[in-house]
């Protein structure tokens, strides 16, 4: 089978975020002028997106945003309607999906409900043609390092969720693909096993090195495992960058919004922070960024670097760790977020309270 090749290229910060590291590394994933359109619906166009070897890259958007659809045109379950994707600087627009050296994990897991744990790692190794000496010796390598060295014999059914999720990461890994495909991968998870597998995610990515592209609309999840996110919007790249970059410097009013809360200051009527020489750019404050203080607290010193504002609390929610609250300010209502502490004040509904921020906090995203 014939495959066109391209000279290597380096990840860039394109689209207003920026490069995941400093290193120029080779490009092992490329899709180039992508458009998939079904009937008359474009689910994704015109996508250009280099994934550099070894980079943990998340693409996050809501339903219909299109971050599916560019899985599964990498992974060869649909074809482009026009534009190619490259892998190691070749073409594989003619190569069928089960001739792409790539291991995928779906939200459902896709185990083999017929096959025990052991003979669900030993079919893609079986596919590739690998020896029984080899094979029997990866199994249980992987079995082992996943924590699942004594539940070999069982079926998927007989495992928990998180089993399960830990059984798919091994199949996908056991037969050394050069890159990893993860389709909501920790969504059918309670709240608690998705961080464990996140740290688990994590650290085997750190082990294997694999490129692995990862879909989801679980914001804390991108934020976690990601080297670089992309933000997916009807169909297109609204912004990426790393994850600091993103939740920090996002450029538009969606991505602010959707990477987090955020407090859009919008026709305020009060100072928030240094101007902006945008046109039609409007201010953003995140939740965390503001300090809520009884109005009789002294001031901060340096009071040039804050705005303040007086209002009064319009709610407040108890999340454990944190406290958040919904503090009317003239026309605005503003959220803020702050981690309990025992020596901190609790303010109550209706009761009044002085807000303060660094005016280098305020960011201007476009509407």
């Amino acid at each position: 089978m014939a495959f066109r090749s391209l000279p290597p290229l380096v990840t860039s910060g394109a689209h207003g975020g920026e490069a995941y590291n400093s290193v120029q590394t080779p490009v092992q994933i490329e899709f180039r002028n992508v458009t998939k359109v079904y009937g008359q619906f474009v689910a994704v166009k015109d996508l250009s997106l280099a994934v550099s070897a070894g980079e943990f890259l998340t693409i996050l958007g809501p339903s219909g945003s299109g971050k599916t659809t560019a899985l599964m045109l990498l992974a060869g379950f649909a074809a482009p309607t026009t534009g190619e994707i490259f892998i190691s600087g070749k073409s594989i627009g003619s190569v069928p999906s089960y001739r792409r050296d790539q291991g995928i994990v779906f939200q459902s897991y896709a185990l083999f409900p017929h096959l025990t744990v052991r003979r669900n790692l030993e079919f893609p190794l079986e596919m590739r043609g690998i020896k029984s000496s080899e094979k029997a010796a990866r199994v249980k390598r992987m079995l082992e390092r996943v924590h699942l060295g004594d539940l070999g014999d069982r079926l998927p059914s007989q495992l928990s969720g998180g089993q399960q999720q830990r059984v798919a990461l091994a199949r996908a890994l056991v037969a050394d693909p050069p890159f990893l495909l993860l389709d909501e991968p920790l969504g059918a998870l309670d709240r608690n096993l998705r961080e464990q597998m996140q740290v688990e995610l994590k650290n085997l990515h750190r082990e294997f090195g694999k490129t692995t592209i990862c879909v989801t609309h679980d914001q804390e999840e991108a934020l976690t495992l990601s080297d670089r996110i992309v933000i997916m919007r009807a169909g297109q790249i609204e912004q990426m960058g790393t994850p600091e970059a993103l939740y920090d410097k996002p450029r538009s009013r969606f991505v602010a919004n959707f990477l987090g809360e955020a407090n859009i200051l919008e026709n305020a009527d009060f100072e928030v922070g240094a101007g902006s020489a945008l046109p039609g750019a409007v201010a953003m404050l995140r939740p965390e960024r503001i300090r809520v203080n009884a109005l009789a607290a002294p001031y901060l010193e340096d009071t040039d670097r804050y705005a303040t504002a007086k209002g009064f609390i319009e709610d407040m929610t108890y999340c454990g760790p944190l406290r958040k609250y919904q503090v009317r300010v003239g026309q605005t209502a503003l959220i803020t977020r702050e981690h309990v502490n025992t020596e901190k004040q609790i303010f109550r509904s209706g009761e009044g309270v002085r807000l303060d921020w660094l005016r280098s906090d305020v960011r201007f995203v476009s509407a």
